[in-house]
Formats: C-alpha cells, structure tokens, sequence
C-alpha cells in the first residue's frame, strides 16, 4: 500500500447544461446557465429560481442505452450516468474488486407521499438497484451527508481503495427536485428568486438545480500517474457543530479542512480551491474567513453554482469533473453572478474565465449540521 496511487479513470455529468462532461464544461467556459424561475412546479404556491432537468430526455437515452426496467426517474439518472463512466474507463462492473459508491442526499424522497414503507424511499434501497443493474456483487456504500455528500463519497472510496479492498470506485451523486426539498429550502426563506450570486454584495439567496455525476477511482502505480491521470493528494472532514443549519461564523470547519489539505499539499501547487460558493449570506461569508484563515486570499477561487444551481448529493461531484476538465484546458472557470465583494475579506474571484499553468486544485463543501469536507487532486501527481 505504500506505493499505492490513486487516479481518476473516468468520469460523466449529466445536468441541464449537457450530457457528457464535455458538454458541462464548453457551457460553463461559454457563461450558459439553465437558472430560470418555475411556475407552479410541483404544485408549489412559490415561484423558484432553478435548473431541472427534461425528463423525457434523459428517459430517452436510459431506454437507449441501458432497457428497460422498473426504476424511479432518480435511479435511472444514476444508472445512465455510471454507464457511461463505465463503458468510457472499460471498467467490468461485475468483477469482486469494483466498489460502487452512491452519494445523495434526498434519493426518492418524494416517494414518501405515495407509501412511506416503500423501499424506493430509502437511499439505501436506490443503491443495491443501480450496483445490481450492473451486477455488481459487492453491497454499495452510501454517503448522505447534507451538502458534503459528494466530497464524502469520494472520500469513502479512497480510503477503500487504499486500504486494498477494492481496485476500482465507481462513484455516483444525484439528486432530483422535488415538493419536499424545494418547499423545505423555501421554509428556511434560503432561496433567491433569481440566478444566484456567489459571494456578491448583492447576494440574495441560493438555487436549486439537478444533476447527476459520476467519477470513477483506481488503485494503480506511478506508471499510471507519470501518464498524466489526475491523482488523489488529500482530503479531510471536520464538522464544527455549530447549528443545526448554520454554519461557523469563524469557517471553523471550513479552515480545519483546508489546513490538513495543506499540510500535504501546498498552496503555490493550487490553480484554484473550487469553493461550495452558495450565494447565501452565512455560507459566503464563512467560505471567506475559513480562506483568510488558511492564507489563500491570493489563490485563485472559483464558485460554480451560478451555473448549476446547488445540485445537493451531486454537487461534489459534479464540481470536482469540472474543476478537473477546466485545469486540462489550462482555464479556471469564472464565478457567473459575482460582480462586487459582498464578504469581510476579498477573495481572488473573477466573472471572467482566467488562465492558469497549474494542475492542482482543491474542493471544499459546508453542509448542514456543521459539516465541512475538501478534497485535493493533482493532475500527474505533479502542479
């Protein structure tokens, strides 16, 4: 274990914006946002502001690509995105040493409206199907932990992998809209009737938007990293405990993620940190102190939830491909809807896509209860 690397093989995002990971990104790179306000969307007696998917698109390609079968429109957004990962990185799903992993923090919630003792309700019930579509013979892991949920599935499979239980990850975050999460976003008085700002002073509040992604990690050796894979450097979890919806007004959390990830990887490797990047008063403001806290006021930061929405369960996920696809083209991409410093400290942010010659990055995520996550990938294992 000692010489055990761990690397990206493959990957796929499927979200509003596009189909493929490169969809995601040419229209992240080219400003395009799917935010928009909804009217009588699930019969809510509020507009909101947010990205949904078209359904009879993606039932579409799942009945193309993968048949047919009895599952909820969650798993089968699940299933089509693990797909395509899959088929990219040639990776045989049924073998004993693949681990799926599933991230998401509501799953088929909505289905509790129709019969609570359904399995379908339960996370848990969502991954054995998508692991047993692929007839995978491993019982899948679940991470659901408010918004870190997808920094903490990609944290559950590296420490699989390095502790040599598996070669091979497979890991999937998705989320759908539904009554239940956006009345319950509502209620908080959290969500902004427009596309949202990232750390803007005129900030109002947060969107919602679907999306679902898929990364796939491996176990492999500096052969693998010498030909220019992303490799895994670091990560971290902390959770400060401050309230129940509130996070540190110290970044508390936050600033402990960041100075373990620091510790092994330092901060003039970094493009960029790819920030949770809400739009909300607290989280903004707390991503700015946990920052200053951590000497990265000069490193580049990038937001990107002005173009998905937050995608809850996908958003590690989905953020971290992108961050990964941007630093390829040598590019961070811009924080759409920042115009003016709207945090106690200024953080090196921009509404327009810069140039870098760095292949290091970190992700940081805050959720709920005072949970805070990061992790760091280097591209070759070398910034």
């Amino acid at each position: 274990m000692d010489n055990t690397q761990i690397y990206k093989l493959s990957d796929n995002i499927i979200s509003p914006l596009g189909m493929t990971a490169g969809d995601n990104l040419a229209a992240v790179l080219a400003g395009q946002s799917r935010l928009c306000l909804h009217h009588g969307l699930y019969d809510l007696p509020e507009d909101f502001c947010g990205s949904v998917l078209q359904r009879e698109e993606v039932d579409g390609l799942f009945a193309a690509e993968c048949g047919s079968g009895d599952y909820t429109f969650f798993e089968r957004l699940c299933i089509l995105s693990a797909a395509r990962a899959i088929r990219q990185g040639g990776v045989d799903p049924t073998r004993r040493d693949v681990l799926f992993v599933l991230s998401s923090t509501k799953g088929n919630v909505a289905c509790l409206a129709d019969d609570p003792m359904d399995e379908r309700c339960y996370i848990a019930g969502s991954a054995m199907r998508v692991a047993q579509f692929f007839g995978n013979p491993n019982e899948p892991i679940v991470a659901s932990n408010a918004c870190i949920s997808g920094v903490c599935a990609q944290i559950a499979a590296v420490r699989q992998l390095l502790a040599g239980r598996y070669r091979t990850a497979v890991v999937t975050g998705c989320d759908t809209l539904s009554r239940f999460i956006i009345s319950g976003f509502q209620s908080f008085k959290a969500l902004s009737t427009s596309p949202c700002r990232p750390y803007d002073r005129d900030r109002t509040g947060l969107n919602l938007g679907e999306a679902a992604g898929t990364i796939i990690l491996r176990t492999g050796g500096e052969a693998d990293v010498d030909a220019g894979l992303w490799q895994f450097r670091a990560c971290s979890i902390h959770n400060d405990a401050n309230h129940i919806s509130g996070p540190s007004r110290t970044g508390e959390g936050s600033y402990r993620v960041l100075r373990d990830i620091l510790d092994r990887v330092p901060a003039g490797q970094l493009a960029c940190v790819c920030t949770h990047g809400t739009a909300t008063a607290y989280n903004d403001e707390m991503e700015s102190i946990a920052l200053h806290r951590a000497g990265l006021d000069t490193v580049p930061v990038c937001g990107l939830k002005g173009y998905y929405g937050h995608t809850l369960g996908a958003a590690g996920i989905v953020e971290t491909i992108i961050s990964m696809a941007a630093l390829e083209q040598g590019v961070i991409p811009a924080t759409r809807g920042y115009r003016a410093q709207g945090t106690t400290y200024a953080l090196n942010l921009s509404d327009a896509v810069r140039r870098t010659d760095r292949l290091g990055f970190i992700k940081i995520l805050s959720g709920f209860g005072g949970s805070n996550a990061g992790i760091a990938y280097v591209k070759g294992g070398r910034a």
